[in-house]
């Protein structure tokens, strides 16, 4: 796809999304409005956020059958993935073409990942105790800093409210996977109230070959890769008085997954995330809400390959967040005020070995407007590291609501990637004088929404400059290494066009959503390595009575495995079928069948990717 095509694309679908609902935009007023919270850090109608924006409820992930958090991104609008093998495997997550260490991934607010690699360990995060997810597109630097120039996805676990309530689900599929969770959760009523939750889950697969014949001899292993999961993860909220609340959130999981390094060898991977976060929030003022939160996330990476060359290693990394927001109300409208302080240190038993420490503080302001059918949005900030000093960020956005139903938007905004520790201070790979990547992204956008049909509409145009890329030779005289470095020489470009519908017709629903985009090294004219032109996904569901029987297709064009362009993963569409049926309000059953031709494809060149699938799961919850 040429730029001159995606624009083109890009004006005719915009053209026909104005002219396809506006014959019936006031249909109804009455339209269904989630509440987000990720888009601007505090609550509001998905109707008055600017920025591209879903959910993912928990009643979607129930029905998805997916298991794991990649599978169920795989199949939202704007993500790409790819995974070097089963679950267990590393995997990365591509938001609108953007790199994966070019996004950020929040759990109830709390930033993790690894300062590293600069990614979120995605294998390691336990579906089994995910209450929803929201997924904004667009750089967010101004709200959340460094790296949040593809996207923000922010998981939400389980957390209580209401009486006092029991539920358990347990399933069993394909390469002998067996799942099961349980939680309990509650709260009192009034001013003094008490909220609780405590959910807890285990996954177990045999699973298959990591690893496809074809693959060099130094990784082929045709043995099966399975992967051992556990989790755990709490929330609790106390309410002192009104306006007044306490509370704390948590999450562990300990992953231990199998993976290829050669033929013999019984290489194992040993992951750990354990998140903790402290809040106290406080309206002091009838329009003054203040929130102080202390967070701590940890991402702990073993390597437990005794029999391999490279023995044994561990990379760990602590995250600690401050973080002080104020929120003033003035009418409808809200202005935020944001002071932060971030710290990270990394240990490494490996050789060479990584290890040090930084630290950046952070100050924002953003104003969000509402005047009747405008709206509008400016926010700033800046950020000061001990690693590459001072970085500035802003973003503006507007919105016009022709109807209640009907909404068009623009924005333009500014973002920044901080460099990994790997690319300043690997030996023989990173540089210290490395500077952070900045993009720079303006997009348009339509949004139709009536209750009934939706449909939306969003071309972007995002500029990277001072990419970070393996150099070779490296261009700096000061590196001793043999082989590439680390640099800032490249330049990029991720333009695109998302578009994406649903629509109801009484117990019958249909979804889809299709990405055409262009996610290109300028510098080289190459397509970014694993990611497609051309992605999209198809979904209708039925349901009668009890019961509900769905189908989805998911498509993907090619994409090349290496920078040069040289070596191409084939495209692939995908069938998946699932019911579910409701025996009783508190029971019901999920049979899924994934895959169901067999389709042989690639996310990672001579990784495997599962075949057919299928998976059986009964759940139990009291109302």
């Amino acid at each position: 796809m040429t730029l001159a095509v995606s624009r083109h694309a890009a004006l005719t679908s915009l053209a026909l999304a104005i002219a396809a609902p506006s014959a019936f935009a006031q249909a109804t007023t009455d339209t269904f409005d989630p509440v987000v919270v990720t888009a601007n850090r505090y609550p509001q109608h998905l109707s008055e956020v600017l920025s591209d924006a879903q959910t993912i409820s928990s009643e979607d992930i129930a029905r998805s059958g997916a298991s794991s958090v990649v599978d169920l991104l795989q199949k939202q609008r704007g993500i790409e993935v790819a995974r070097n093998g089963g679950p267990g495997t590393a995997a990365s997550v591509f938001i609108r073409g953007a790199n994966s260490n070019q996004n950020i991934v929040l759990v109830d607010g709390v930033r993790i990942g690894s300062s590293t690699l600069g990614t979120a360990n995605w294998s390691a995060l336990p579906l089994s105790s995910i209450d929803h997810i929201e997924i904004v597109y667009g750089p967010l630097s101004t709200m959340y800093g460094a790296d949040a120039m593809g996207g923000v996805i922010q998981i939400f676990t389980k957390k209580g409210d209401g009486p006092a309530r029991f539920s358990a689900a347990a399933g069993y599929g394909s390469n002998n996977t067996r799942q099961v969770e349980a939680q309990v959760s509650g709260a009192t009523g009034g001013y003094n109230s008490f909220s609780y939750s405590l959910a807890a889950g285990k996954e177990k697969s045999s699973g298959y070959s990591a690893s496809k014949l074809g693959a060099s001899s130094f990784t082929y292993n045709p043995d099966k890769d399975g992967y051992d999961k556990e989790n755990v993860s709490g929330q609790i909220g106390y309410q002192m008085a009104k306006g007044h609340q306490v509370g704390m959130a948590f999450l562990n999981s300990k992953l231990e997954a199998q993976y290829d390094a050669g033929p013999g060898y019984d290489a194992r991977s040993n992951q750990k995330l354990e998140n903790i976060s402290v809040f106290t929030r406080n309206e002091f003022l009838p329009n003054w809400t203040s929130e102080l939160r202390y967070a701590e996330a940890r991402d702990k990476s073993g390597d437990d390959s005794a029999a391999a060359s490279w023995g044994k290693s561990q990379i760990d990394t602590k995250q600690t967040d401050l973080t002080w927001q104020n929120d003033i109300r003035i009418g409808r409208d809200n202005l935020q005020l944001l002071a932060g302080y971030r710290d990270e240190d990394v240990t490494s038993s490996s050789t060479p070995e990584v290890t040090g420490g930084r630290n950046t503080k952070s100050f924002a302001v953003s104003y969000n407007l509402v005047r009747g059918a405008h709206l509008a949005s400016i926010s700033g900030r800046r950020d000061d590291s001990s690693a590459f000093g001072n970085h500035n960020t802003g973003s503006i956005a507007y919105g016009y609501r022709f109807t209640n139903a009907l909404r068009a938007t623009a924005s333009y905004g500014t973002s920044f990637r901080a460099p990994t520790f790997n690319e300043l201070y690997y030996p023989g790979y990173g540089l210290a004088t490395n500077q952070p990547e900045r993009g720079r992204n303006a997009e348009i956008g339509l949004r139709y929404d009536d209750g009934v049909s939706k449909l939306s509409a969003n071309y972007y145009h995002n500029k990277i400059t001072d990419l970070l890329v393996n150099t070779t030779p490296c261009p700096d005289p000061t590196f001793t290494g043999t082989f590439g470095c680390a640099y800032n020489v490249n330049k990029a470009l991720l333009e695109g066009l998302t578009i994406a519908g649903s629509r109801k017709f009484g117990d019958f629903n249909v979804q889809a959503n299709i990405d055409l985009q262009d996610p290109r090294d300028e510098t080289k004219d190459k397509q970014l390595v694993r990611r497609a032109k051309r992605h999209a996904s198809f979904a209708a569901d039925y349901s009668l009575g009890a019961l509900t029987t769905g189908a989805e297709w998911q498509l993907s064009g090619k994409r090349f495995e290496n920078a040069a362009n040289t070596t191409i993963l084939g495209g692939y569409g995908l069938v998946n079928l699932y019911a579910t049926y409701q025996f009783n309000p508190d029971w019901s059953v999920l049979a899924r069948w994934n895959n169901i031709a067999g389709k042989d494809y690639e996310l990672a060149r001579f990784y495997a990717t599962p075949g057919s699938k299928f998976f059986v799961g009964v759940r139990y919850g009291m109302k």
